[in-house]
């Protein structure tokens, strides 16, 4: 990594989230540049358990810690509670995703780590936000998927709302958060102070789908479909998602296909007259590709330059052509896990093999270091392991 891709290096981060949200803005962070020491219990950050495990990393866990340095400490301890708050007052940026109030009774909270670093700048991820009624409910992605609409706008073929695959509103937070800090960051470069930032999953998810809030307000709640035809269609052995958006894509499909007498029929020959008939226009399309493979079909409509893509898999995605033309990946061993395929972040150079930047550490692997970056002794070290208050 060259020197110019770590901008904010010289600056410390205690992380005390937890999960993927603020954890994800942590990595960012830390492959930025910044010193970021994960502060997380003896067990482990919960996220550590997010699907399969391996060892003490999933990989949930592998993705979000990625370049960090963990240490484990019991804030329950009296010793561990002093290091955490001697760890949060030298930090320049304190994360933290617990419900709200709970911070606060640990002496970590942003009012009282401000009264000894008034430059410190504060990032609190919740699930509805400091204030409200539901401040304290027990949040998930898919429940904020549900709660702020998004599984509405995409349903099955009975008009059930789908979940999204991934816990995608956790992710957007992370990134929403990290783009929040650098915006602090440099706020705080010009007038010298920190500040407090509120990062939630449902404002993320609101922010997020802001064209689709304003669009459904403005069409009485039923907005129109974009164009037709789009969506997915299945092939002889597969699927293939096609977005038909202009009118010579549409002629471009029909000769493909073989159907040039739709290219001019009434019912179909407008983006007007296709939205109102996007039911029988789809019949008449998905009877034509179910006649041939999905390579036929792409190969096809990437000739006739119509937008589309194969529905693919993940392995299929990773055996690409163009995924390995812009080397989207890099193969990583992480010990304890085995070869991982790690995608580029965009904006950053791809992970190395070897650079701690491309390491995800097991729970508490870089307490001595941690403790010894701010100024603790060999002895103290060794008196807060005996005690229990370090791993």
């Amino acid at each position: 990594m060259n020197d110019h891709d770590k901008p904010l290096e010289g600056l410390v981060v205690a992380d005390f989230s937890q999960g993927v949200a603020g954890p994800y803005s942590g990595m960012m962070l830390a492959q930025a540049g910044a010193t970021v020491n994960k502060i997380e219990p003896h067990n482990g950050d919960w996220a550590r358990t997010l699907g399969t495990a391996y060892g003490d990393h999933c990989a949930h866990s592998v993705v979000v810690n990625l370049g960090k340095k963990s240490i484990a400490i019991d804030l329950k301890s009296e010793e561990g509670l002093k290091l955490a708050k001697k760890m949060a007052v030298e930090a320049d940026i304190v994360l933290e995703s617990f419900r709200p109030g709970v911070m606060k009774k640990f002496g970590l909270d942003y009012e009282t780590i401000k009264k000894e670093n008034e430059n410190v700048i504060f990032l609190s991820v919740t699930g509805y936000g400091q204030e409200g009624p539901y401040n304290k409910r027990p949040v998930t992605d898919s429940a904020i998927q549900g709660f702020s609409g998004w599984m509405s706008i995409t349903r099955d073929e009975h008009g059930t709302p789908i979940r999204t695959g991934m816990v995608v509103i956790d992710f957007m937070t992370g990134l929403f958060a990290y783009q929040s800090i650098l915006k602090a960051l440099i706020a705080r470069g010009i007038n010298g102070k920190g500040r407090y930032i509120d990062c939630s999953l449902m404002q993320t998810a609101a922010a997020f789908q802001s064209a689709k809030i304003i669009e459904h307000h403005l069409e009485g709640g039923e907005p129109a479909v974009l164009y037709v035809p789009a969506g997915v269609v299945k092939t002889a052995d597969g699927y293939l998602g096609i977005a038909v958006m202009r009118e010579h894509h549409y002629a471009s499909l029909c000769k493909t296909l073989g159907r040039e007498d739709l290219i001019d029929h009434p019912d179909y020959n407008s983006r007007e007259a296709r939205l109102e008939n996007e039911a029988p226009l789809m019949k008449e399309l998905r009877a034509e590709f179910v006649k041939r493979t999905t390579k036929d079909w792409s190969a096809a409509l990437a000739a006739a330059e119509v937008i589309h893509s194969p529905i693919n898999t993940y392995t299929d995605y990773l055996e690409n052509e163009q995924v390995e033309a812009v080397n989207s990946y890099t193969w990583l061993d992480l010990d304890g896990v085995g070869r991982i395929p790690m995608p580029r972040i965009p904006g950053f150079e791809g992970f190395q093999a070897g650079d701690p930047m491309a390491h995800s550490p097991h729970i508490g692997e870089d307490g001595a270091e941690v403790l010894k970056s701010i100024g603790l002794s060999d002895e103290e070290i060794d008196a807060l392991k005996s005690s229990g208050a370090v791993l």
